[in-house]
C-alpha cells in the first residue's frame, strides 16, 4: 500500500508539473501573440508650430480610426527635430535602430532626411507642398518609391481673389519666405504667376532663420506693399507674432495660406486645414499596416475642396482698420468663435 501510495503521489506531482508547464507555455504564447499584434511606428515633426502640431494630431487620429490605437496595438515613437537638420539625422538613425515598422514624417525636410536614410521602411508624409519637386516620388499618381502621403498645396489663386475682394485697388503684394525651403519656393513661384495674370506686382524678401523675419517684414512695409501674402513656410508659421507685430502696426493685411496662421494673428485665409491632411495620411498609413497597399502604389492625396475654409480674424481686422465685405464676414469662420 505504501508503495502504491508513493506511486500515486508521484503521478499527481508529475501531472501538476505538466499542467503548470502547459499554463506557462500558454501564457508565453499569449504574450508572443500580443507582441505580434503590436505595431511600432515613428513620427517625426520638423518643428513646433500650429499647423504641424495639427497635422501630427491628425496622423494619430487617422491611424486610430484606421484600427491602430496608441497603447493598444500601436507603439508610437514621437520625435520633434526643433527645426534642426542634425536632429533629423539622429532621429532617422534612432528609428532604424529601433526597427520601426513605418515612419511618418511631417514637413518636407523631415521626409527628405527619412527617405535618404531608408529605401525599405514605408514612409507616409504630410505637410509637403510637392512630393515630386522634393524628390520624394517619381510622380504623384504613381510614387514608385517607399514614400507616399498627403500634400498641403494651398489654393493660391483663390487667396489672391479673396485679397482683391477686400482690397480691390491693391497693386503690390509682399511675401516673406525661407530661401532654402522647397515648399516655399514652389508656392512663391505660383504666386508670381497668379499675380502676373492679374496685373499685380510681387515684392519678395527671403530669410535664412526665424531671426530674420522681423527685419524682412519691416522691409516689405518700407517698400510700400499693399498687402502681405504668407505661404506655408515653417519658419514664418512658427514666428507669426513677429510678422503681425510689424504688419498690424503698419495697417497692412496678411493673407495666409492656411487657417492656423490666422488663429496665430494673421488677418484672413481661404485655405487648408492641416489636421485634415494629417488625418488623411493617417488613414493611408493604416492601409499600409493592414497590408492592403504599399507606398509605391498609393497616389499622393491632397486637400479636398470641401475641406477648404474661409477664416477671418476680427481682432486683426479691427487693429488694421480694414473693411471686410459683409458677405465674407457672414460666410467666414471667425477666430473669436473658439479654438481652431
Amino acid at each position: 500500500m505504501r508503495k502504491n501510495s508513493s506511486f500515486m503521489k508521484g503521478v499527481a506531482v508529475a501531472s501538476i508539473a505538466a499542467m503548470s508547464m502547459g499554463m506557462l507555455a500558454g501564457c508565453g504564447g499569449g504574450d508572443a501573440q500580443q507582441d505580434a499584434e503590436m505595431h511600432k511606428v515613428g513620427i517625426v515633426q520638423l518643428m513646433q508650430h500650429g499647423a504641424l502640431d495639427q497635422a501630427n494630431q491628425g496622423l494619430v487620429d487617422g491611424l486610430a480610426d484606421g484600427g491602430y490605437v496608441a497603447g493598444e496595438n500601436l507603439e508610437i515613437d514621437q520625435q520633434n527635430a526643433q527645426g534642426d537638420q542634425s536632429n533629423l539625422q539622429g532621429i532617422a538613425q534612432q528609428f532604424l535602430s529601433n526597427e520601426v515598422e513605418m515612419i511618418m514624417a511631417i514637413a518636407t525636410p523631415a521626409a527628405q532626411v527619412m527617405a535618404s536614410a531608408t529605401e525599405d521602411i514605408p514612409i507616409v508624409a504630410t505637410a509637403i507642398t510637392s512630393f515630386e519637386q522634393a524628390g520624394l516620388v517619381e510622380s504623384d499618381e504613381a510614387p514608385g518609391t517607399n514614400v507616399t502621403g498627403t500634400h498641403d498645396m494651398t489654393p493660391i489663386a483663390e487667396q489672391i481673389d479673396l485679397l482683391l475682394q477686400v482690397l480691390p485697388d491693391a497693386k503690390t503684394i509682399g511675401t516673406v519666405y525661407t530661401s532654402s525651403e522647397k515648399n516655399s519656393q514652389v508656392q512663391v513661384g505660383i504666386l508670381k504667376q497668379v499675380c502676373a495674370e492679374k496685373g499685380l506686382t510681387v515684392v519678395e524678401r527671403t530669410i535664412s532663420t526665424v531671426n530674420d523675419i522681423q527685419q524682412a517684414t519691416q522691409s516689405l512695409v518700407e517698400e510700400g506693399v499693399d498687402a502681405v501674402w504668407l505661404c506655408t513656410d515653417n519658419n514664418v508659421a512658427s514666428a507669426m507674432p513677429q510678422v503681425v507685430g510689424v504688419t498690424d502696426a503698419a495697417g497692412i493685411i496678411t493673407v495666409c495660406a492656411e487657417e492656423s496662421m490666422v488663429y496665430a494673428g494673421g488677418t484672413i485665409t481661404y485655405g487648408i486645414n492641416f489636421y485634415q491632411i494629417g488625418y488623411d495620411a493617417g488613414l493611408m498609413a493604416a492601409q499600409i499596416l493592414d497590408g492592403e497597399s504599399v507606398p509605391a502604389e498609393m497616389p499622393i492625396q491632397g486637400p479636398k475642396q470641401e475641406d477648404l475654409k474661409l477664416v477671418i480674424n476680427p481682432e486683426a481686422v479691427e487693429i488694421i482698420g480694414v473693411e471686410i465685405p459683409a458677405e465674407l464676414m457672414e460666410q467666414a469662420a471667425l477666430t473669436t468663435d473658439g479654438a481652431e
